[in-house]
């Protein structure tokens, strides 16, 4: 099952190139400076993304860096990056 969603994840990846070149690495650094960097939550827009960064930051000090990893690829997507 883990190598059927893992070939699924890696075609959709390869199918956006383009939009794949722009995302972040997913690492502590990088979400600690996506957080800071968001600056005022000003519409629903920013709100949810502020949303899935706490959550990836909950995760994060949880050491699940998975899940961290999953919020934080989202909110990167709500951001147009």
């Amino acid at each position: 099952m883990k190598m059927l969603l893992s070939a699924a994840l890696l075609a959709a990846l390869a199918a956006s190139p383009a939009s794949a070149a722009k995302m972040q690495p997913c690492t502590g650094e990088a979400i600690g400076k996506a957080m800071t960097a968001m600056g005022t939550v000003d519409s629903p827009g920013k709100q949810a993304m502020a949303k899935e960064m706490a959550a990836a930051n909950t995760e994060m000090s949880k050491g699940n860096m998975r899940g961290a990893c999953k919020h934080y690829m989202n909110a990167q997507k709500m951001s147009g990056k």
